[in-house]
C-alpha cells in the first residue's frame, strides 16, 4: 500500500502584493498572525484600478469607463503610503510574544526584508522594473522548485511586470523554454478578481500553464452580510469586535471597524467607512458615493482579500496542495478559461452560488484569529490557550472497492485540556459517487469504500481535533483516499 505523510515539513511559500484599500489592511493584519505557517517572500505593495499613486510628475491618467469625470494625478493613494510597513510595525511591537507561542513566527527583520514597493504609479502599468517585480521575478527563478503562491489582493500589474522581465531576459536565448516551463509549474496565482487589465492581456496569453485561482467571494468582504449564517452573525458584531479584536493590543488596534474616525485616504468620497449614525441618503448629501449600506459602529467592514490566503494558513487542510480540497478559503472547481484556471464554486458573485463552503468555517477563523491576537498580548504560555497537536498514520492512501481502512490518531493539547477528535466525510472535495461509510470511535476511524467508485476516485476524510478550553481551538488533517486503477 502506497501510503504517506501529509505534515510536510516545508511550509508553503507566498508573496502578498496588495493596495491600500481598508480591506487589505485588515486582511494584512490576519495575515501576520499567521506567518508561523506560511513561509513570507514578500509584501509588496501594488496598484489597481482602485488605488493608484501617480508618478509625482503631475502625470493625468483616465480611463473612460472609470466613474470619476476627470483625469486624476493619482487616486485614493495617501502621500507617502505605508499601511504594509505600519502593520509590521505593529507586529514588530509583538513578536516577542508571539514567539513564546510559536518560535516559528519570522523575527520584525525578517519581514522588514522582504517590502517592496511594486508597480504603483498608474493602474496596469508595466512600463519599468521595480522593486517588488524585481523581487517576485527573483523568486520565481531561484534554485528552489517548490510552488511559489502569489496572491493578488490588487491588481496583477506588478506580477505581470516580474513576468515580462523575466520573458524580456530569456526569450532570445536557448533556455527560454525551460525557464517558461519551470516558472509556468513554479507559480500558482489566486486573485481576487482582475483589478487591471495585464492578467488578461499579458499573463493569461504569456504564461497560460500558470495554475490561476480565483477567489472573489461575498463572504470575507463588503457583502458578507448576505452570505453569512446567521447563527455566526454576532462573530461581525461591534460587541464581539471590541472584545477580540480592535481592543487586544497594537495589531488589534490597526484593525478597521465602521465609524472608527479613521480613513486610509482623507477625503476620500467613496470611502465613508470612518463614519456611522448617517443613512446612505445622508452620507450622499455629504458627497460620498455610497456603494454599500452603512453599518452600526464598531461593525466589520471587510476582509475581502482574505480568501487569497485562508487556504494556505491551515496546513493540516491542505488547500494549498490542490484547489479543489478546500479549506478556510472553500474549494475551488475547473473553469474554461485555460488550461489551468479555478474558482471557488460555490461564490456568490454571479449568482453562482451561496459560499456555503466557505462560510462553514468562518466561526473556526474567527475563534482562532482571536486566540492568536491573545498570544500577541501575553508573554506567557501559560495564560492563553493553544491548539491541539493532531497527527494521523496515513495521509495518502491507495484503496480498492470495499476495503474497510482504518485510521487512527493521536491527539494531545500543549495546555493539558481534553481533547476530542471528530471525523467527516469532505463531500465537496471528494469524486466519488456514493457516501463512504465512517465510523468512528475517538482517534479512531474506519472508512469503507462504496462499490460506485472508479478508478481514480478520491475520498476525503477530515480529522478535527477541538480542545475543551472556554474558548476552544481546533485542529485539522485531511486524509486522501485513493481508488486503484
Amino acid at each position: 500500500m502506497n501510503d504517506s505523510t501529509a505534515e510536510a515539513s516545508v511550509r508553503p511559500r507566498t508573496i502578498i502584493t496588495a493596495d491600500p484599500e481598508l480591506d487589505d489592511l485588515n486582511s494584512m493584519i490576519r495575515f501576520l498572525l499567521y506567518t508561523n505557517e506560511v513561509e513570507v517572500a514578500g509584501l509588496v505593495y501594488a496598484s489597481s484600478q482602485f488605488h493608484w499613486r501617480g508618478d509625482g510628475q503631475g502625470t493625468r491618467f483616465f480611463l473612460p469607463d472609470r466613474e470619476y469625470a476627470e483625469p486624476q494625478t493619482s487616486w485614493r493613494w495617501a502621500p507617502g503610503e505605508r499601511f504594509i510597513d505600519d502593520a509590521v510595525d505593529a507586529y514588530t511591537a509583538v513578536y516577542e510574544n508571539l514567539a513564546v507561542h510559536d518560535p516559528r513566527y519570522p523575527t520584525p527583520a525578517a519581514l522588514r526584508a522582504v517590502v517592496r514597493e511594486g508597480n504603483v504609479d498608474f493602474e496596469g502599468d508595466t512600463s519599468r522594473e521595480t522593486p517588488g517585480s524585481q523581487l517576485i521575478a527573483a523568486v520565481l527563478l531561484d534554485e528552489r522548485t517548490d510552488p511559489v503562491h502569489l496572491q493578488m489582493w490588487a491588481g496583477p500589474s506588478t506580477v505581470a511586470r516580474a513576468l515580462m522581465s523575466i520573458e524580456e531576459r530569456f526569450a532570445d536565448t536557448a533556455e527560454w523554454s525551460a525557464v517558461h516551463a519551470a516558472v509556468s509549474a513554479k507559480a500558482i496565482i489566486t486573485k481576487f478578481a482582475s483589478q487591471d487589465a495585464t492578467y488578461d492581456d499579458y499573463i493569461a496569453p504569456h504564461w497560460p500553464d500558470i495554475r490561476v485561482v480565483e477567489v472573489a467571494t461575498m463572504g470575507w468582504g463588503y457583502m458578507i452580510r448576505r452570505v453569512l449564517p446567521e447563527a455566526d452573525a454576532s462573530l461581525i458584531s461591534a460587541d464581539w469586535l471590541r472584545a477580540n479584536v480592535t481592543s487586544v493590543g497594537p495589531l488589534g488596534a490597526r484593525y478597521r471597524v465602521w465609524g472608527d474616525g479613521r480613513q486610509m485616504v482623507p477625503g476620500d468620497t467613496t470611502d465613508y467607512f470612518h463614519l456611522s449614525g448617517l443613512t446612505a441618503d445622508e452620507l450622499r448629501a455629504q458627497g460620498y458615493q455610497v456603494w454599500i449600506d452603512p453599518q452600526k459602529a464598531g461593525e466589520w467592514i471587510s476582509e475581502g482579500d482574505s480568501t487569497n490566503m485562508l487556504n494556505l494558513i491551515v496546513p493540516g487542510l491542505r488547500g494549498h496542495e490542490h484547489p479543489s480540497y478546500g479549506g478556510w478559503g472553500g474549494y475551488a472547481a475547473r473553469t474554461d478559461d485555460g488550461a489551468d484556471t479555478w474558482a471557488i464554486a460555490d461564490s456568490a458573485f454571479g449568482g453562482r452560488g451561496d459560499e456555503r463552503s466557505v462560510m462553514r468555517w468562518f466561526a473556526d477563523a474567527q475563534t482562532d484569529f482571536a486566540a492568536r491576537l491573545q498570544w500577541s498580548v501575553s508573554g506567557s504560555f501559560e495564560e492563553v490557550n493553544h491548539h491541539p497537536k493532531l497527527h494521523v498514520d496515513r495521509c495518502d492512501i491507495d484503496v480498492s472497492l470495499g476495503e474497510r481502512v482504518e485510521l487512527r490518531a493521536q491527539a494531545s493539547d500543549p495546555d493539558g485540556d481534553a481533547v476530542t477528535v471528530r471525523w467527516w466525510h469532505d463531500a465537496a472535495a471528494s469524486t466519488v459517487t456514493g457516501d463512504p461509510v465512517v465510523s468512528a470511535a475517538g482517534e479512531i476511524a474506519s472508512v469503507v469504500i462504496p462499490a460506485t467508485a472508479r478508478p481514480g476516485d478520491t475520498i476525503h476524510i477530515i480529522a478535527e481535533a477541538e480542545d475543551d478550553a472556554p474558548h476552544p481551538l481546533k485542529s485539522y488533517q485531511r486524509v486522501i483516499l485513493t481508488v486503484r486503477s
